[in-house]
């Protein structure tokens, strides 16, 4: 069984990549809370004393001057947290003259002091950062994730929780806030009126609390959970790779554990999406029935560890590239690209010469980022000779959190024309911190000789597409017809931010119908292939529709702009409507 993430991914890296392991809960309402008295606030604000990431004790009544104080809780691998961090610095200087003060409290379990500090530094903080070790304080203002701020008045009653803005959110990097949520709150409160909105559900990754049972029970992290993280997540999920925590060993997973609950339960990681009623495929990354019971229960148990001599031998994972070992690496520019901290970098697309002075037969292609932590996908195009407009159809190879290489069959190799050029589509998503890369793609040839089987690109793809202002639920169509005999390799369709369903539906010429794969709910941040577990064939004369839904209503929340009429282009806030098809057709004698 391959790793959850083969198929394409993060945010969870990123943010996109490591969305996966955010709050789903994006709504602008809070869920209703127990009332937290501000006597107790200002009591415990007057005896407690927290030491700072540099060990000197920081008493919180060192606060009480402050007209405001902004209580923020931070986490060190938290996509979300990373990305909030320099914002708290910006709003923590906005407002000083004003006499508003910033406090970073650190409640995880999981996040050790030297992890702080270079969390700290990264985002250029310089407000106090404090380690609530013990949970006091989180517990006490009822803090549920990371990041998530609680604002409080002179007299320490809360006046506002949740969110700082909406700019970054699961699956969504807005170029700038369209609700700066934190600073309304301090504005008013500033200006001696009540904050319109007092709460908001935070977005972010779970606090990682001390657990309240004992460990108990047969099942154990050694014997039973290992293996499953061993098969399913750490593919991702290992030092120096996308994800945002480990999960190599029993003490990784600790302060995790209610965030793996909830992305389990609401079957958001490991990521695929399609529908399992229709077609087999051989990445299929879905938890059994089996697997996830035994999640939960393990957690609802108290995460017991068990005997290490049950522990599965660790997988051995390959370093460098995963493909046979190129006869060409290809990189994506000369020199590195620079991604800024935040806000949101337009697609880059950069043409290279590869100079194929003959024609070239690949039996494999793998896309390498050079800095995993910010490439969000690479797309390589394949661009014919005589072409004279990019038109970004013929695809090579792609590039997302997880994607396996591209390995043909025995005998088959994609055909590239003496003189194809090689386009590339960079999407890159910040973290936090500034960044540079560069990446590559590898390719492996074989001798024409050699080829049995022509592996072939198709597409369906709808140029025209017209996505009224505030459409839920816009549909688009395009078919394909197949001219010859195809046997079919995986299907990869491919939207943007307001993709929200795609279905590859076949027509056979004896009119008999099939569902060839359906993605209920598309989810741009992977851009998964679906490679088939056993080779499809595809007789000439089918005829294959490609039916994508699209939603630019405001109850999309990575809609960059609900009232606007969307239509064809190469940014994510455009749309793309393209079904691609991999098969392969035999080699005709000359």
């Amino acid at each position: 069984m391959r790793h959850p993430c083969f198929p394409v991914i993060r945010l969870l890296i990123c943010v996109v990549m490591s969305s996966g392991y955010l709050t789903a809960n994006g709504a602008d309402e809070a869920t209703p809370q127990a009332h937290v008295s501000k006597h107790d606030i200002a009591q415990t604000f007057e005896k407690l004393t927290l030491p700072d990431c540099f060990g000197q004790h920081f008493e919180l009544k060192e606060l009480n001057s402050a007209p405001l104080v902004v209580v923020a809780f931070v986490g060190t691998e938290c996509p979300l947290a990373k990305l909030y961090g320099p914002r708290l610095q910006e709003l923590s200087i906005r407002y000083a003259d004003q006499g508003v003060r910033f406090v970073g409290i650190c409640s995880n379990v999981q996040d050790s002091l030297t992890e702080i500090v270079a969390y700290r530094n990264k985002a250029g903080i310089t407000f106090p950062m404090l380690i609530d070790s013990q949970q006091e304080l989180a517990d006490l203002l009822q803090a549920q994730r990371t990041p998530e701020i609680v604002l409080l008045n002179k007299d320490r009653a809360v006046q506002y929780r949740g969110r700082i803005d909406d700019q970054y959110g699961v699956g969504v990097i807005r170029e700038k806030p369209q609700q700066e949520m934190a600073a309304l709150a301090i504005d008013a409160l500033l200006a001696g009126k009540v904050p319109a909105v007092t709460a908001t559900d935070a977005v972010g990754c779970v606090i990682g609390r001390h657990r309240k049972i004992l460990p108990h029970g047969d099942i154990t992290y050694a014997k039973h959970i290992a293996p499953i993280f061993n098969a399913r997540c750490m593919e991702c999920h290992r030092p120096g790779e996308i994800a945002p925590f480990s999960l190599t060993s029993f003490a990784d997973t600790v302060g995790w554990e209610a965030t793996i609950a909830e992305v389990v339960r609401e079957e958001r990681m490991p990521p695929w999406n399609a529908n399992p009623e229709f077609g087999h495929f051989k990445n299929d990354s879905r938890l059994s029935a089996d697997e996830k019971q035994l999640i939960r229960e393990w957690i609802k148990n108290g995460c017991p560890e068990g005997d290490p001599a049950d522990l599965p031998t660790p997988p051995q994972f390959v370093t460098g590239w995963r493909m046979p070992q190129p006869d060409m690496i290809i990189p994506v520019r000369d020199e590195a690209f620079t991604v800024p901290a935040t806000g949101v970098v337009n697609y880059q697309y950069l043409r290279v010469d590869p100079k194929f002075t003959e024609d070239k037969y690949i039996v494999a292609a793998e896309a390498r980022p050079g800095n995993p932590a910010v490439v969000h996908h690479i797309i390589a195009f394949l661009m014919l000779p005589g072409q004279t407009e990019v038109t970004l159809g013929k695809m090579l190879i792609g590039y997302a959190p997880g994607t396996s290489p591209l390995i043909f069959p025995d005998g088959a190799a994609m055909k590239v024309p003496a003189g194809t050029q090689i386009v590339f589509e960079m999407h890159y998503t910040p973290n936090g911190t500034v960044q540079t890369d560069i990446s590559n793609i590898g390719l492996k040839f074989i001798d024409a000789s050699k080829v049995v089987n022509e592996v072939v690109g198709l597409e369906a793809v709808n140029h025209k597409l017209r996505i009224p202002p505030g459409a839920a639920a816009h549909t688009v169509v395009s078919s394909e017809k197949f001219r010859e005999d195809i046997t079919l390799l995986s299907l990869t369709p491919h939207m943007h931010l307001r993709g929200k369903s795609f279905r590859y539906e076949a027509v056979f010429p004896d009119g008999k119908s099939e569902i060839l794969l359906d993605v209920p709910n598309y989810d741009f941040n992977w851009q998964l292939r679906y490679e088939f577990a056993e080779p499809r064939l595809i007789p000439k004369g089918t005829v294959v529709t490609c039916r994508a839904e699209f939603d630019n209503s405001v109850g999309n929340r990575n809609n960059p702009d609900p009232a606007k009429e969307v239509g064809w282009g190469q940014q994510s806030w455009d749309e793309m409507m393209i079904g691609f098809f991999t098969g392969m057709k035999p080699v005709q004698p000359e």
